[in-house]
């Protein structure tokens, strides 16, 4: 290692090494995370890591994609890391996390198995604040131009000239 290399402190090449390791799913530090195991990280600015992880594993849990990477649900759910909503999203996430009765939400703290999850989310999906975060990733996660084609959606028509020479009557699916 550089001077300049040790200057710099710890690189993500050597977080990751390091986290692989120890079989963490969701490394979390001061201001980031960052999957072991995938090719994404990010840096949370408003909200807690462990909050944002527990988001990115709350939208994998409630629009369930096995062809989609973490990559696109953390794209999704970047929105609310904003000081508008940072109050509210904690709240939320510190009321999921009791009702993991201390576990914790996401597979990285401690209710691993997804039946599980999802048995949580349903005790609060009539809660202002399960509708918000599912409401937003509709829009969040279905209207990412790079997860199209996993569905096969081909994109808008209109300017193409509609749908009507483009596949309107491709029913191959059936």
């Amino acid at each position: 290692m550089t001077t300049s290399e040790s200057n710099r402190g710890l690189t993500r090449r050597m977080l990751l090494s390091q986290a692989s390791a120890f079989g963490a799913s969701f490394v979390v530090g001061a201001g980031f995370i960052a999957a072991p195991d995938a090719a994404w990280a990010a840096e949370t600015q408003h909200l807690k890591p462990e909050t944002f992880a527990t988001l990115v594993q709350m939208a994998r849990d409630i629009y369930p994609h096995d062809r989609v990477s973490d990559e696109y649900y953390v794209i999704a759910v970047k929105g609310y890391d904003s000081a508008e909503a940072a109050a509210d999203i904690e709240a939320g996430i510190a009321a999921l996390d009791a009702a993991a009765q201390g576990r914790g939400f996401a597979r990285y703290l401690g209710v691993p198995w997804e039946r599980d999850r999802v048995e949580l989310l349903r005790a609060i999906e009539e809660s202002v604040f399960f509708q918000n975060i599912r409401g937003g990733l509709v829009t969040g996660l279905y209207n990412q131009k790079a997860v199209w084609p996993l569905f096969g959606y081909e994109g808008e028509s209109f300017s193409h000239g509609g749908y009507i020479e483009r596949g309107f009557d491709d029913i191959n699916w059936l």
